[in-house]
């Protein structure tokens, strides 16, 4: 049934058959956007506030099946029919431009755009404030280039040291990694006009930071963006830098050119350096570029995890539900030359491993529930000494909060699939980068959260796989839930030896640490500096957050062996708590709560994850190498 109001509405009161009725209808169609017949109107008075209406079903050029013919040159994406649920998602690709490293210095003659990495001299005191507006400090002493710098601001007339030494407040003679000076648009005497970017290194005497690379990538993705027309582009990199290793400046140059236009058409496509063809890295000045060309290739594999945890979180739910990601699983494992295995279990299977608080979840979903298993093994291993990693991410495709209904922010619950995005961007990664010595094991329990006749409700009890039940205080606290099984079997099925779960699974966490952290919860020491190490080597920033085991009292029941969520103070705390009662006391596990870092407003999807877990298998292999 159609619902009309005001002029809608009149037009069918008024009536078909004569010409102001007509003239209406016309209008009321058109508004309602249905291309049916109307068959029959019911009888109403002029009064009546709304007017039902009953049309022929929607032809084959209904707003669900876009037509390729309104969309012009693009390939329209499937969302759902009425009775069938979308079956895949779509995968966002990688920029074509190829990523190089070369020591001929040739390259520059031939690139279009050629930006110059430039290192700061070493100061007198590296701790000395780099802020201070003295204008006798050293940041604003004349530059000094050496090596191709050199070279070319002395075959443009100096005009690289002139334009640093106006913009020495600012660039400090590049003591900022990933600062950049306005372009220059030089020619020499025999080569025709070409943009130059001075892009600073950081400081010579200091060692390279972690990130600083990734920020390099970054820059020359968005130099080369901006920067119109460009096809090739040369990048000058002192030796030091080329040691420091390409691959963070390979992933942080394909990641910055991620554009999802999956769901775009037309002129609202966004091209990314569209017209850009190749990059080289230039070691002009020294170092050894022998293995860069796999330190790069390396980099471009991590930055198609990144893509795909992206896909995942900025996927809607009426094109990604668990049958959907059940498919992203299967075409993780059948692009990885063998190296993942895929296992799905249904409901049925679910059902008799006693699944009960993830299944107590699935019963609101659209789509049967897929509790996804990809294994990965290293090529040509016996499977013998490998570290058995389990990695956990909560899968809820879409959380409106059950009964227990959200009030706010319920636009963006799509994103509360972020931990098991970040776990198949991993596993992707992994796939492609071969670790040795580790067996790992991705697991997702996916569904959604939503109200229909058979969700939970407030007082239900659930069982779990381990025996536990659980008092459903908040329907809202439902990750936790599908989380308890998934850890289960991790646990006791697979057997894993270590454990790391990832969720955006409680706002608690971004008031505790805002949008730019991830808080870590372990009891296991030794885990919990790994995680700290990987942070600090990925950029993927987290902080260890307590697990004060008096705040358990808060989850106790009056009828059963625990509740699903705690008071509303400490609540990170008691979600952390809780999924301890899932795991082996003996076994290292950490729960990683990634609500805050998984978004951004402004850009959507951030990829975060992606590679602290995928750095995180693959120093498990070498600890037990």
């Amino acid at each position: 049934m159609l619902f009309l109001s005001g002029s809608a509405a009149s037009a069918f009161v008024v009536g078909p058959r004569n010409a102001v009725g007509k003239a209406l209808v016309r209008s009321a169609v058109r508004t309602t956007g249905s291309t049916a017949a109307v068959s029959s109107v019911s009888s109403v008075s002029s009064t009546t506030a709304w007017t039902r209406v009953r049309v022929a079903p929607f032809s084959s050029t209904s707003a669900l099946s876009m037509s390729s013919d309104k969309l012009g040159e693009n390939k329209p994406f499937t969302t759902w029919s009425f009775d069938k649920p979308c079956g895949t998602m779509d995968w966002c690709e990688l920029v074509p431009a190829t990523m190089s490293a070369s020591t001929d210095a040739s390259v520059v003659n031939d690139a279009d755009l050629v930006i110059v990495g430039i290192y700061a001299p070493a100061g007198k005191d590296d701790d000395e404030d780099e802020d201070s507006d003295d204008e006798s400090s050293e940041d604003e002493a004349a530059p000094v280039l050496t090596g191709m710098a050199k070279t070319l601001d002395e075959k443009f007339g100096g005009a690289f040291t002139d334009l640093m030494t106006e913009n020495a407040k600012v660039f400090k003679n590049g003591a900022t990694p990933g600062s950049v000076l306005p372009t220059l648009r030089l020619a020499g005497p025999e080569s025709k006009t070409k943009r130059y970017v001075l892009m600073g290194m950081g400081k010579e005497g200091k060692d390279v930071e972690e990130g600083t690379m990734t920020k390099i990538g970054k820059v020359i993705a968005s130099k080369c963006n901006k920067e119109k027309k460009v096809s090739t582009c040369a990048v000058v990199l002192p030796p030091k830098a080329i040691e420091a290793g390409l691959t963070d400046v390979s992933t942080g140059f394909y990641s910055c050119l991620y554009a999802d236009n999956r769901y775009r058409t037309g002129k609202n496509i966004k091209k990314l350096a569209e017209h850009l063809t190749s990059v080289t890295l230039l070691a002009a000045d020294g170092g050894d570029v022998t293995e860069a060309d796999a330190s790069l290739v390396a980099g471009q594999q991590m930055a198609r995890g990144i893509f795909l945890t992206k896909d995942i979180v900025n996927a809607p739910h009426n094109i990604l539900n668990s049958e959907s990601l059940a498919h992203t699983a299967k075409r993780i494992a059948a692009e990885s030359g063998g190296t993942i295995k895929c296992t799905i279990l249904n409901k049925k299977d679910c059902e008799s491993r006693g699944m009960g608080a993830y299944l107590g979840v699935a019963r609101g979903s659209e789509t049967e529930p897929q509790f996804i298993h990809l294994t990965y093994t290293p090529p040509k291993s016996s499977g013998k000494d490998l570290k058995k990693v389990g990695i956990v991410g909560k899968g809820l495709l879409f959380d409106t909060g059950g009964y227990n209904i959200k009030t706010a922010m319920m636009e963006l619950m799509k994103f509360d699939c972020g931990g098991a995005a970040a776990v198949f961007g991993a596993a992707r990664a992994t796939a492609a980068l071969a670790p040795e010595g580790v067996e790992a094991h991705f697991i997702v329990a996916a569904c959604e959260n939503m109200i229909n006749e058979k969700a939970m409700v407030p007082s239900d009890v659930l069982t779990a796989s381990n025996g536990k039940t659980i008092e459903i205080i908040n329907t809202d606290a439902e990750g936790r839930l599908t989380l308890a099984d998934a850890l289960v079997y991790a646990d006791k099925e697979v057997g894993c030896e270590s454990i790391i779960e990832l969720s955006t699974l409680t706002g608690a966490i971004m008031v505790s640490l805002g949008k730019g952290l991830a808080g870590v919860f372990t009891t296991n020491d030794e885990l919990a500096k790994e995680l700290e190490d990987v942070s600090k080597t990925t950029g993927d920033k987290s902080w260890r957050m307590p697990l004060e085991t008096a705040y358990n009292k808060q989850l106790e029941s009056k009828i059963a062996d625990l509740t699903n969520c705690g008071t509303r103070y400490g609540g990170s705390i008691t979600a952390g708590l809780f999924l301890q009662h899932f795991v082996s006391k003996e076994k290292p596990f950490a729960h990683i709560d990634i609500a805050g870092p998984v978004w951004n407003d402004k850009t959507g999807a951030t990829g975060f994850g992606t590679k602290l877990v995928t750095e995180w298998i693959r120093r498990q292999g070498i600890s037990k190498e």
